[in-house]
């Protein structure tokens, strides 16, 4: 119950704590480095940074370590099987979104994949359904916030979390309520078992990571920058394949941005 308060409550407390620090605008006047602000879209830079800061030395000391042990003792097909269950779990919050969306097709494949994955796919570490021309397609509740119209709106750097925005933050708490642990009454064991599969989710994510964040923190001159760039290049084309697949014409600040 105490963690399903915390993720309800994340939107609220990174917009509050965001308000500490935020970067000054340029003068209106000062055309090109007000442009400059504007297309950043950053300002809660100097807060949002600090929090990179924070994350950035607890993946040093702490996940990236574990990661690299994780892969010392996996194999590329274990890590295959546990992102399968992982995804898994994650099926019936994509199904509701698929609906709110407006996409009863994807909303169908998605609820089946969860209902032959979780039986013949032992509980989903096994994807049986991608082999009967069920693939898995990825969505979101801040891509369907987009759907409905809801721009980004400012660069969010939370803390433990990451990159997010102020739309796509509220995925959060979504992603939780939407997963079948969410709807079971609450016990010692599935506690136990919430953790256990968010630590194994998040160690398996990083795992895949290790080479791309390392080169990322090698070369670039500012990996906040690097990082922010990538996480919004990647999230407007998300948001444009799903238009595109609608057959729509994405909205002008649904285009992923040239920073």
């Amino acid at each position: 119950m105490v963690a399903r308060k915390m993720m309800a409550a994340v939107p609220g407390l990174a917009l509050l704590a965001g308000l500490s620090a935020c970067a000054s605008a340029p003068p209106r006047s000062d055309v090109a480095d007000y442009q400059a602000y504007r297309a950043v879209n950053d300002p809660l830079e100097p807060t949002n940074r600090q929090f990179y800061k924070v994350n950035d030395t607890l993946d040093s000391y702490v996940m990236k370590p574990v990661a690299e042990g994780y892969v010392d003792v996996t194999n590329q097909t274990i890590r295959d099987h546990v992102g399968d269950f992982v995804s898994n779990i994650g099926e019936p919050a994509r199904t509701v979104n698929f609906i709110l969306e407006g996409m009863p097709h994807d909303a169908g494949v998605s609820l089946m994949r969860f209902v032959i994955n979780s039986s013949f796919g032992i509980g989903g570490i096994f994807d049986p359904a991608k082999h009967i021309d069920l693939p898995e397609t990825d969505t979101d509740f801040g891509i369907t916030l987009a759907i409905w119209g809801f721009p980004a709106g400012p660069y969010l750097y939370l803390p433990v979390f990451g990159p997010s925005g102020v739309r796509d933050v509220w995925n959060l708490p979504f992603a939780y309520f939407a997963t079948p642990m969410a709807v079971v009454p609450t016990s010692t064991a599935l506690t136990d078992f919430g953790y256990a599969e968010t630590g194994l989710h998040l160690v398996n994510t990083r795992a895949g990571l290790l080479d791309t964040i390392d080169q990322i923190k090698a070369t670039a001159l500012d990996p906040y920058a690097t990082f922010r760039s990538l996480y919004r290049q990647s999230r407007a084309s998300e948001v444009v394949q799903v238009y595109q697949a609608e057959g729509r014409t994405p909205p002008a600040w649904a285009m992923p941005p040239s920073n």
